[in-house]
């Protein structure tokens, strides 16, 4: 079972994440705003993190960027789930360090995938 950190200010992709990963035994976390996200990721440390890229507080690239200069979350691999689908962001997310970059509309059962890959990862 893994802990993992949703961060994204829409409720309805809470819900529809929480949905999807609860039924395979992982203990879902979740924040509404980039400050939050930074907040739950160094206290809780999850085992993973799903990131908007387009979120109040703090957007997700700057908050990918502190998590992956922050020692005690460096090592956690992000997700990064946005709308947001342009070369320079795409290439931007990975860059800072997002393990993987989706962009929504996405396929549920790809993202599930995605997450066990990473998760099964040595």
């Amino acid at each position: 079972m893994a802990k993992i950190l949703i961060a994204d200010d829409d409720d309805l992709m809470l819900e529809l994440l929480q949905f999807k990963l609860e039924p395979c035994d992982h203990s879902v976390l979740t924040a509404a705003d980039g400050e939050m996200a930074l907040k739950v990721a160094v206290a809780v440390r999850p085992d993973l993190i799903i990131l908007d890229a387009m979120m109040p507080a703090l957007d997700g690239f700057v908050v990918l960027q502190r998590l992956k200069a922050t020692p005690e979350t460096a090592e956690i691999p992000v997700i990064m789930l946005t709308a947001r689908k342009h070369e320079s962001d795409v290439v931007n997310g990975l860059r800072l360090g997002a393990r993987e970059y989706l962009v929504k509309p996405f396929l549920p059962e790809e993202l599930l995938t995605r997450i066990e890959n990473i998760l099964q990862a040595p």
